[in-house]
């Protein structure tokens, strides 16, 4: 499914106020803010979204939104109003940035969906849900904290820990392994057709998928 033939352009994506506009979604992206975090396991979240954001024509530029403790992108696609945050409060205080945009937006928890990393899941693997617990994850804790459960969930694979003696706190802010950066833009691709075909439709399936071509 290819997700750049199927998005309609739009005319005016500064116009925040279009009549007919169906929804307004917030997307966030799990991760550490820093230079130093770039590419690790831990930041995929941010990975993902900024990739997104890159190459959806309707989305404007990060911008710093002190207020909401946050980078915030945003536009107009299809008929909906999507708005894209990367929190920069560091990982396990993320659900305070997610509360203030969602408060401030007026946000309804059926309209966010949060992309994290998954250890428990291998590197390849997406599965996307509804709701559920944190299984251990911080950035997760922190906005289900904030917000309940009921939301919606990217959870990127990271998996298996190696050595599986390395604590996991460890590993998950290492790096990709040179194989794994290779995949990167097969990871981004998917994503991006996931969050598409959510814009367009009604709500995130139960799914998992495979990336690693």
């Amino acid at each position: 499914m290819s997700w750049l033939t199927q998005r309609p352009q739009t005319s005016d994506p500064t116009n925040y106020y279009t009549v007919g506009l169906n929804r307004t979604l917030l997307f966030v992206g799990l991760g550490n803010p820093g230079k130093e975090y770039d590419l690790t396991r831990h930041n995929v979240g941010f990975y993902s979204l900024d990739e997104f954001v890159d190459k959806t024509n309707e989305m404007k530029d990060w911008v710093q939104k002190k207020d909401l403790r946050c980078l915030m992108s945003s536009g107009i696609v299809g008929e909906n109003r999507i708005i894209a945050i990367k929190p920069t409060t560091f990982m396990n205080l993320s659900g305070e940035a997610v509360q203030a945009a969602v408060h401030f937006y007026k946000i309804s928890l059926d309209n966010i969906v949060v992309i994290q990393d998954e250890l428990d899941l291998d590197f390849g693997q997406i599965r996307l849900r509804l709701s559920g617990s944190a299984a251990g994850h911080n950035g997760i804790k922190s906005v289900s904290q904030h917000l309940g459960e009921n939301y919606g969930r990217i959870r990127i694979g990271i998996g298996p820990k190696k050595p599986a003696r390395m604590k996991s706190e460890d590993f998950v802010l290492q790096k990709f392994s040179a194989e794994e950066q290779e995949q990167l833009p097969n990871l981004s691709r998917e994503v991006n057709a996931i969050l598409t075909e959510y814009i367009f439709g009604s709500e995130l399936p139960n799914d998992t998928r495979n990336f690693l071509v």
